[in-house]
């Protein structure tokens, strides 16, 4: 009898375990906005208060050499989202408006009919919910989308099953207005209902209610928060910096008097926020940002799925106002490593060992491959990938097989083979060594003329690649 006794028990563990390892991994894609790439405690920084995403990073790896394929927003999300360079997708430039940018406040009838309202990725494009459908994942959306804003380009259209966030390139955290035009939704409907509530409290709480609702069968949680990125308001007093909680304003030194400056801008004399005033303020809703993180990874422990879930962090592109991104040359929008090299941390326990650094050459066009993989989920056939599964790289099994990267925003190029970087830029231009030379300050051009020649025949041969591809749009001609 006792054996008898012994041998069921015996199978009930075995089939408990082999229940477990069956079930589809769950992902959780965190995504920052417009972060610096030293601005966390485990990237170097000892000013910035970051405890939930620095213990992220010891319990799995912190990616030192990850790209992402634009250095602005919408084309960097649309990339994440399809695994493909932004000229294979389609969405190669902004879906927004510059008249705001001049102080001028859209009329109803007017903004109807302009880019920021009717532009989208197009909808042969097939994105990461829609592929995870396949294994019975329920995906979710908390925060920004910027990938259209007609039902068919929202993210209801595109597989994710819930969505609350806004649609546009940034707003007012507090408003949710982008520069005087309301853009917070609720799936496929806009709503005013948290208006006055802070945007990444709003974003915690959405995806918390997620998990609360979802933890108990496979999940896509995908949280793409607007901090650290500068508040859309026409109020340059609150335009020209980066709204965050008193309270988390509280926990970084005052700036120094005065805090507002008077500027003159387009004719009118505004008052501004000082450099440390834009510092202070960026810390905050970064260090606010990273307690809402910290309260997810809080549930994936409490809920018993921690080990589980895959983990994946990093910035939509480099740091703009207020960021630091030593030792990187350049910011937000730039082609140089500032604008493109972001941090990025992986957590998968048991997958990819804890406290290890990957100096991989590795980028954002990696991230669908390796959600799909580790859901056990198959990429489409009759879809070209633009990355790979980067989960043995980061087990540290292989050498990463990118050898080659490549970007392109309007007149700006540039291009990455090996550790060779050339760019062409209006903000300045040259070919580096990046092995020897990470802050691009040595311009090697002259002296290396074979190697300049290599690296625009390599952009050339990717352009006409991305040429011969099936069109997108809403740029291309098709």
């Amino acid at each position: 009898m006792n054996t008898l006794r012994f041998a069921i028990g015996l199978c009930a563990v075995l089939f408990a375990i082999s229940a477990q390892a069956a079930k589809p991994t769950n992902i959780l894609i965190i995504v920052s906005d417009d972060q610096g790439y030293q601005d966390l405690g485990c990237f170097g920084s000892d000013e910035i208060k970051t405890p939930h995403l620095d213990k992220l990073a010891a319990g799995g790896a912190k990616l030192t050499n990850f790209y992402v394929t634009w250095p602005a927003c919408t084309p960097s999300r649309g990339s994440l989202l399809t695994g493909r360079y932004p000229q294979r997708n389609g969405t190669y430039d902004m879906y927004r408006n510059e008249a705001p940018d001049y102080d001028y406040l859209y009329k109803p009838g007017e903004y109807e009919v302009t880019f920021e309202r009717v532009g989208g990725m197009d909808t042969r494009e097939v994105l990461l919910p829609a592929i995870l459908k396949q294994k019975g994942f329920t995906s979710g959306i908390y925060g920004k989308w910027d990938l259209g804003i007609h039902k068919r380009f929202l993210p209801i259209a595109r597989g994710f099953d819930e969505f609350y966030g806004f649609v546009n390139t940034g707003i007012d955290y507090y408003t949710h207005e982008r520069y005087g035009v309301h853009s917070m939704f609720r799936n496929n409907k806009r709503t005013e209902e948290d208006k006055g509530i802070y945007a990444t409290t709003l974003f915690h709480r959405e995806a918390k209610e997620f998990l609360d609702k979802h933890h108990n069968k496979p999940f896509f949680l995908y949280v793409p928060f607007n901090a650290p990125h500068n508040s859309s308001s026409l109020n340059r007093t609150i335009r020209g910096s980066i709204q965050a909680p008193e309270e988390y304003k509280a926990l970084y030194p005052a700036p120094p008097e005065p805090q507002f400056v008077k500027r003159t801008i387009k004719g009118k004399e505004v008052m501004v926020p000082t450099s440390g005033t834009r510092r202070r303020d960026y810390l905050a809703s970064v260090t606010c940002m990273d307690d809402a993180i910290g309260g997810l990874l809080n549930q994936l422990e409490e809920y018993g799925i921690a080990d589980n879930t895959l983990v994946i962090f990093f910035s939509d592109n480099g740091g703009g106002g207020g960021a630091i991104n030593t030792p990187l040359r350049g910011k937000k929008a730039m082609m140089f490593e500032g604008g493109i090299r972001v941090p990025c941390i992986v957590r998968w326990p048991g997958k990819i060992p804890a406290g290890t650094t990957s100096h991989e050459f590795l980028t954002s066009l990696e991230v669908l491959p390796t959600a799909v993989a580790a859901a056990g989920a198959k990429l489409p056939q009759h879809i070209v990938y633009d990355g790979f599964d980067m989960t043995p790289i980061l087990q540290k099994k292989k050498a990463s097989p990118r050898k080659e990267m490549f970007w392109q925003r309007r007149f700006d190029k540039a291009a990455r083979v090996e550790n060779w970087k050339w760019v062409e830029s209006a903000k300045g231009s040259g070919l580096f060594d990046l092995s020897k030379d990470i802050s691009e300050k040595n311009d090697l051009s002259k002296s290396h003329p074979k190697k300049l020649k290599e690296l625009k025949a390599a952009f050339a041969r990717w352009t006409q690649r991305m040429e011969e591809a099936e069109p997108r749009g809403p740029f291309r001609d098709y």
